[in-house]
């Protein structure tokens, strides 16, 4: 939200007025297309200089929803994942709840030292796993059909993931839960992925007492967990022999510098092409790597290895509207075509505002590439395109002049 102060920047007066500007000027000019059913939708909107969220909304009609956006200018907009009976009552009790859709809500922000990336690797590394959470589970292990499964750049740093299958959408939230646990690898032990298998025996006193085992991987291609890990095991392993630097690249795995050496000399040739093979062997480092990391890569992974669970287990949560714009970026809530996200580029695709130029105080060091155009900015003033201004406003970088 636009606020006075955030942290050391205060946003002008002329910039805030220049925000909301451009986006009435969006607004009117653009017809946000509504969702399916969206009479049985709540929507909740933050408004410019607003000092919170105004919600339990509803709309009749698409003119009705059309001049009221376009009359108060939301900084943000929000719609219900839930279908409701009355979605514009003051409780939620008196809503009366009908079902809701399973929502994956996957931002950068949760990535692991994510304040030291730049927003556009923020976004790569996002689309990353966004792109394993729906083709390698939603699709892969749950089957869930195309047609039921919409995408959505949320306009800031993240993606949605909206499944509209009519058998998840009477789920309650200890259900959508389990499948947020499946999804991240939740209580997947490697007792249930592995298996010891018995390499020589000795005998002693008329018996085969085993002498020697070897830990066995499932097939790579294997269905579900036991499959995606072995093929996460393969290619942490070819990751580590192929790099310039195996001892960095262990470390970015989690492993001790002292413990770095000591590994990669375990990683012999002869013993990467057993595991290759589906043998782990029995070396303790080894063993401790690989069941550290391997759930690790190929579940999908925040945070805690977690997707934003609140947004996916709450059946009546406020989800960002498709066609808005982003009060924090200016950019549009963007659906995307299953067969586009993995070359999809918000910072193409998603940036509508205009190129018209205007001048501005730039008070950090900043750069990125938008509209194919790449900004290297360096504290000063500048003539640059509104939409650039706009982002740079929200992330308070600097001011209109």
């Amino acid at each position: 939200m636009f606020c006075k102060k955030m942290n050391k920047f205060s946003i002008s007066q002329k910039s805030a007025e220049f925000v909301k500007n451009r986006f009435s000027k969006y607004y009117t000019s653009s017809k946000i297309i509504l969702p399916d059913r969206f009479v049985r939708r709540e929507y909740a909107f933050v408004f410019f200089g607003g000092r919170g969220m105004m919600r339990h909304i509803g709309f009749d009609k698409k003119d009705q929803f059309n001049s009221f956006i376009n009359e108060n200018v939301p900084l943000h907009a929000y719609y219900s994942s839930a279908y409701y009976k009355t979605p514009d009552a003051p409780t939620m009790q008196e809503k009366d709840w009908m079902g809701a859709e399973l929502i994956f809500d996957l931002d950068s922000d949760h990535l692991p030292n994510a304040d030291k990336l730049s927003y556009t690797k923020q976004l790569d590394l996002v689309k990353k796993e966004f792109y394993k959470l729906v083709f390698d589970f939603l699709i892969g292990d749950f089957g869930f059909k195309e047609k039921y499964i919409e995408l959505y750049f949320s306009g800031g740093r993240g993606y949605h993931c909206h499944v509209k299958d009519p058998a998840v959408l009477c789920l309650d939230s200890s259900e959508r839960r389990e499948i947020v646990d499946y999804i991240t690898g939740r209580d997947i032990y490697d007792s249930i992925v592995f298996h010891e298998q018995i390499t020589s025996t000795i005998q002693i006193r008329g018996r085969n007492i085993p002498s020697s085992k070897s830990l066995k991987m499932p097939k790579p291609d294997e269905p579900g967990w036991k499959g995606r890990i072995s093929r996460g095991i393969i290619e942490i392993v070819e990751e580590i022999k192929k790099s310039d630097k195996p001892l960095e690249k262990l470390q970015e795995y989690g492993v001790k510098q002292s413990d770095t050496e000591h590994l990669l000399a375990d990683l012999s040739d002869e013993r990467v092409q057993r595991i290759k093979e589906g043998r782990l062997d029995q070396s303790k480092t080894i063993r401790k790597f690989f069941l550290n990391n391997a759930l690790r890569k190929t579940a999908v992974s925040m945070s805690a290895g977690e997707t934003d669970e609140p947004v996916t287990c709450d059946v009546k949560r406020l989800i960002r509207l498709p066609g808005s714009l982003h009060g924090k970026t200016g950019f549009k809530v963007e659906k995307i075509q299953l067969d586009e996200l993995l070359d999809f580029n918000p910072l193409q695709k998603s940036v509508v505002l205009s190129e018209e130029e205007v001048e501005f105080d730039v008070l950090n060091d900043f750069s990125i590439q938008m509209k194919n155009k790449n900004f290297d900015l360096k504290p000063g003033s500048y003539n640059i395109p509104t939409y650039l201004a706009v982002f740079l406003i929200g992330r308070g970088i600097g001011n209109i002049i």
